[in-house]
This record gives C-alpha cells, structure tokens and sequence, in this order.
C-alpha cells in the first residue's frame, strides 16, 4: 500500500481529479515530447462533462503554453479503464503526430496510464485497517506509529508542511469576501460565518466554527486557490476543520495535530487502494465520504480513543455517506459541495463523540464498508458520478431554463 504522502497533495483547485491531474498530466507529456508545434488533447466522459467548471481546459492550455491547443470534449466517449481519461497528441509544423498517450486522473490529483507510469512505491505491508488494528493490539502500538514505523524519516516534516498549508489556507479563505467565480453568483460565507459564531452563545460555537473553518477552505478550493487534497480537493475542507476546532477547544499539542494526520491518512490510502476516491468513479462519497472517516478517525485519537473505536469512528464516517451522489451545479465545485464540507465536519466530530461512548465494539467493520463503497459506486450511473446530468445539476438547470435569462 503506498504512501500517505499520496493522499495530501498542495495544489491548486477547484478539482485535484479534474484540475490537478490534468494540468500535471499535460506537464508530463510537454516534458517527454520534443519538435512539438502544437497539442491535442481529447476529454473523455466526466472530464468532458464538467472540465469548463473545473477549469480543466485552463489548467492544460497553461501547462502546455505558449503552443497551441486543441481541446476535444468528448462527454459521449469512454475509455473502460476510469471515466476521468484523456488523449494527448503532439504534433509537428505540418500536423503530424509525434507522439500519443492516454493517462486516467484517478482521483486525488493522481495519474494512471496503460504502461505503469506512474507506479508509485508500497510502503505498507498490510492492506487492510482490520489487519493493521490486529497488529496494532499486538504490539500495543497506535496507528501513526504504526505508520511511523513505515513512513521515511521525514514523514512529520512532510505532515508539519501540510499542516501549515492548511492552515494559511483557512486564514484566507476566512478573510476573503466577494463572490465565488463561475457564473453561480455564489457570495462567500466562511467570513461572516466566522464573525457572528464569535459574536454568538457557546450554544452555536461547535457548529459555527466547524462551518466556518471548512467553508473557508472551500471557497479558497472553489476560487481556484491553493489547498491541501484531503483526501481531494472538492473535499478538502473537512479535516483541516475538524483538526483546527478540537486543537482550539482542547489546547492541544501540535504534534497531536500531526499524528492526526498520520492516522487519518492511513485511512485515506485504505479507502484508495481498495475502492476509490474519485467522484467520477464512486460518486461524492469516495470524496466527502472518505474525507469524513479521515476526520472521524483523526478527531477520535485527539479524544483518547482506543484503536478500536478509532477505527469505528473511521467505519461510521463512511457508512453513513454510502451512496451519496456527484452532481455538482454547473460543473462548478460549488454547490452542493461547499456545504458537504461543512456538514460532514460537523458530523466527524458527533461521529467520534459517539465512538468514544462505546466500547469500539461494532457489527461491520470498516474494510467491508470500504468494499460495499466500491460496489455501491459503480451501481450507481453515471448521471450522478460527477457529469452534472443528473440530480441536483439537472434540477437546477431545468429551473434556471423555466425562469428563461435574467
């Protein structure tokens, strides 16, 4: 299993699977490639579906600049291997090819291609949560010892950094106003959020501070700003607000934030390697759904929990966001996903909370959750794996057509 290093990635947003992936796709093939006078590039299914929202088509041009693009959007046409697939052509002064390659953004900001490329190094012997917490309770040790034990000798330095890109981006993000781009004529709420929870009763504090901190993060992610994927960037808000509120409540020590974060990105690799987090694949709970039992997990070890019941706070995060749907507004990484975000904050905390109150004992463990998450994504259709065909996206779009322009 590879590194956590694979799922918290510094980038720029809205989209690590539909901005990030392609725009170092794009970096890649410009690099191997030499007599080239211009590009092609053909998108496939989701990518062609919601690439304009997501500034895929911008991120490409950028990082094969200043040749020419031709851009193919291709939302009718698959390639079996990932629905995020895209074709690159390089072609001479007099428009012959040079060369080809077809690479799949998996999710993350991650690649894949026909020809391993991209293997990245196993660093985990073990495949599961269920046999790591059996070797955990063995050895009487914790899951970021555990991933310590694994990881290089830098891995806190590495954490540290994303700690602190996570927390420059909340900064931002909670003193930035104005109105999202994209055409949505979404305001910006992290800010007033912000204020009025300070202003408020403590009753309101959990809720508002949650919100606040993961709508900052958001709408940095939805303005195309720089953020961390955790384990994407449509979900990224979520465990940085869970790690900055209970580090604010509890005074916490900021290596308790670090070991959070090993272990909830142990968590995410799990979730990787044996389903998925692309919403293009599995739909938004691969991504809100992952991004929940990261902070489930990380918010119970901050509590004192056991790694029994860390691991059923990490198993409830992602239970209880099966079957949940992509269908983002416009192609934009806005609505519904800026809210997710906070919600399933929000319900990381509750989540571990209810963990702690039990003994960790629980009827279906977290790996075989992971599983049915797999299964339960690709029973779903594809209007509602990050097309923008179908729920939400299309409600919107019909009422907008009945209402005719403004």
């Amino acid at each position: 299993m590879e590194s956590i290093r694979e799922i918290y990635r510094i980038g720029a947003g809205p989209s690590s699977s539909h901005t990030m992936g392609p725009k170092l796709a794009a970096e890649q093939f410009r690099a191997r490639v030499r007599g080239a006078a211009s590009f092609q590039v053909v998108l496939y299914e989701s990518l062609a579906a919601t690439g304009k929202g997501h500034l895929t088509d911008k991120a490409i041009r950028e990082a094969l600049a200043p040749f020419p693009v031709e851009i193919v959007w291709a939302h009718d046409r698959q390639q079996p291997e990932h629905p995020n697939a895209m074709d690159f052509t390089a072609l001479d002064e007099n428009g012959h090819v040079i060369d080809s390659w077809t690479v799949f953004s998996i999710g993350g900001g991650a690649l894949r291609d026909r020809g391993s490329t991209f293997a990245t190094p196993q660093v985990y012997p073990l495949q599961s949560l269920t046999e790591i917490m059996d070797l955990c309770a063995e050895e009487g040790i914790t899951y970021w010892e555990f991933v310590s034990r694994h990881e290089s000798e830098d891995i806190w330095i590495f954490l540290e950094d994303i700690w602190n890109a996570m927390r420059d981006c909340m900064e931002r993000g909670l003193t930035t106003e104005g109105v999202l781009p994209g055409g949505l004529g979404l305001a910006r709420k992290a800010s007033s959020y912000h204020q009025k929870t300070l202003l408020g009763g403590l009753e309101m504090r959990r809720t508002g501070l949650l919100a606040a901190y993961a709508l900052a993060v958001s709408e940095e992610n939805a303005s195309g700003g720089t953020v961390v994927t955790a384990p994407t960037c449509g979900a990224s808000g979520v465990l940085p607000s869970v790690l900055r509120y209970l580090h604010e409540i509890m005074g916490l020590r900021p290596r308790s934030i670090l070991q959070a974060l090993a272990t909830a990105g142990l968590i995410g690799v799990i979730i990787k390697k044996n389903a998925s987090i692309s919403g293009a694949e599995v739909g938004c709970q691969g991504e809100v759904g992952s991004a929940c039992a990261m902070a489930a997990a990380a918010a119970a070890q901050l509590m004192g929990g056991t790694i029994r019941q860390i691991e059923y706070a990490a198993e409830m995060g992602l239970e209880h966001h099966l079957g949940l749907t992509c269908d983002p507004v416009g192609g934009l990484v806005q609505i519904p996903c800026i809210e997710r975000n906070a919600m399933a904050a929000s319900k990381a905390v509750s989540i571990a909370h209810m963990a702690l109150l039990s003994d960790g004992s629980h009827r279906i463990p977290f790996d075989e959750v992971v599983r049915v998450m797999k299964e339960t994504g690709h029973d779903l259709p594809s209007l509602y794996r990050e097309t923008s065909h179908g729920g939400l996206a299309k409600a919107y779009g019909e009422r907008k057509e009945k209402r005719g322009p403004a």
